[in-house]
C-alpha cells in the first residue's frame, strides 16, 4: 500500500485496501499456529511430525502466501494442508501516515471489529505498537480503547498478522504490545504470540527487542515472569491508592503496590528491564508528593520511568504539563535515583494514541 496525497495537516491518508481471504471463512489460519500445535496438525493429517518445523520455517522465516511455495513438502501434504487450512494473513483495511513518519495502520478482525496498530521508525529503530484485544474491559479513564469496552480477545492469529502483514515488518527491530487491550487479559493467546515470535522455530527474535505493557493483572503477572523473557512495561500513572483507582478502576482488584511487591522478587539486574508507564496530567499526578510516593512505592526495583505526554482524546477534562514541568518532574526523580526519560510523542496528527482510529471507525459502522 502507498501513501497518497499529503493535507494540509501534515498526514497522509491511504485508501481501504482490500480485505484479504482470511475473514468469514471455515478454515483455520496457520499463521498463529505454535510448533506444538502444528505437530498435532501433522498428525491428524498423517504428516511426519518433522514436517512441523518446515512448515514453521515457511510461515515464520520465508513467510509464503501461497502453500504452493512450500516446495520441501509433498504435493500431497502441501494438498491436505490447503483442503483444511488456509496460511490466514490479512493486509490493513487503512493506512494513516504522519509527517514525522509514523504510521497507523487499520485491521478488521475476524469477529468485524476494528484493531489497530502503530508503526514507529526511530532513525536505526522501527518499532511497531501491537493490539491485544478489540476494545479493552479496563476502563482506563485517559485512554480511548477503554471507552470502547471488550469486543474480544484477539487470536494468536490476529496478534501475529499484525506483525507479518504490514510492508515495513522484515525493517521492525522492535515490538511493544502496548496497543489496544490488556495484553495479560488474553494471557494464553498472548503468551503463544510471544512464544512464536522469540523461539528459535519460529521468527527466533530476541526476547530483548520485544516489551509488554500492563496495567497489573496480578493473576497472570507471575505467569508472564516466569515463562518468558522479554521485558517488561508497567502503567503506572499514579502512586496513590485512592486516585489511581479513579483514572484506573483496575486498581480497585489489583493493587499497584501488590504489583510492586510482586516485581521485587524477581530479578532484573541482567538483560531483561522493567519500566514504569507514566502519563503526566497537570495538576492530577505532578506534585513533589506524588514524586515522594513514587520512590517510596519503587524502592527496592531495579526500574526506569518513561514520563509520557498526555495525548488528547475527545472530551477529556486532563492536560499535559508544560515542557518545563515535564523536564522538572524527569530531573527529580533521576536525582533520587530513579532513570527517568520523557518519551518523544509521535503520529499525534494520525491520532496515533491507542484506540482513537479504530474507535473512529467504529462510529462511522454505527452510523
Amino acid at each position: 500500500m502507498i501513501c497518497a496525497e499529503k493535507s494540509s495537516k501534515n498526514f497522509y491518508f491511504c485508501c481501504e485496501s482490500k480485505l484479504f481471504a482470511m475473514l468469514h471463512t471455515e478454515k483455520e489460519p496457520l499463521y498463529g499456529k505454535t510448533l506444538t500445535r502444528l505437530q498435532s496438525i501433522c498428525t491428524e493429517l498423517g504428516l511426519p511430525r518433522f514436517a512441523a518445523k518446515q512448515i514453521a520455517r515457511w510461515l515464520y522465516v520465508r513467510r509464503v502466501t501461497d502453500f504452493a511455495q512450500m516446495t520441501d513438502l509433498s504435493l500431497k501434504a502441501r494438498t491436505l494442508l490447503s483442503e483444511k487450512y488456509e496460511l490466514g494473513l490479512a493486509a490493513p483495511l487503512k493506512e494513516s501516515c504522519s509527517a514525522d513518519g509514523t504510521k497507523k495502520y487499520l485491521f478488521r478482525t475476524s469477529q468485524g471489529e476494528y484493531i489497530e496498530s502503530a508503526y514507529i521508525p526511530d532513525k536505526e529503530r522501527a518499532t511497531l505498537c501491537v493490539s491485544s484485544q478489540a476494545g479493552c474491559r479496563m476502563g482506563c479513564r485517559f485512554c480511548a480503547t477503554g471507552r470502547q469496552g471488550l469486543q474480544h480477545s484477539l487470536s494468536t492469529n490476529e496478534i501475529i498478522n499484525q506483525i507479518l502483514s504490514i510492508p515495513e515488518s522484515e525493517r521492525l527491530t522492535n515490538l511493544v504490545f502496548m496497543g489496544m487491550g490488556e495484553p495479560l487479559d488474553n494471557i494464553e493467546n498472548v503468551l503463544e504470540a510471544l512464544e512464536i515470535i522469540t523461539s528459535a522455530w519460529g521468527m527466533a527474535w530476541s526476547p530483548t527487542r520485544v516489551t509488554l505493557s500492563t496495567a497489573g493483572v496480578a493473576k497472570n503477572l507471575r505467569r508472564f515472569l516466569d515463562e518468558t523473557k522479554v521485558h517488561l512495561a508497567v502503567s503506572l500513572h499514579n502512586p496513590f491508592h485512592e486516585e489511581r483507582k479513579e483514572i484506573m478502576p483496575i486498581e480497585n482488584a489489583y493493587p499497584i503496590r501488590e504489583i510492586a511487591d510482586i516485581l521485587r522478587k524477581y530479578d532484573f539486574t541482567g538483560q531483561r528491564r522493567v519500566s514504569f508507564e507514566y502519563i503526566v496530567m497537570e495538576g492530577l499526578n505532578d506534585s513533589p508528593a506524588h514524586i515522594k510516593e513514587l520512590c517510596r512505592l519503587l524502592d527496592g526495583i531495579k526500574c526506569r520511568m518513561n514520563l509520557i505526554r498526555f495525548h488528547k482524546i475527545p472530551d477529556s477534562p486532563y492536560f499535559s504539563p508544560s515542557d518545563e514541568k515535564m523536564i522538572r518532574f524527569r530531573d527529580t526523580l533521576t536525582a533520587k535515583g530513579i532513570q527517568t526519560t520523557i518519551r518523544a510523542s509521535r503520529g499525534e496528527d494520525i491520532k496515533a494514541a491507542c484506540g482513537l482510529l479504530s474507535t473512529a471507525e467504529q462510529a462511522k459502522k454505527e452510523q
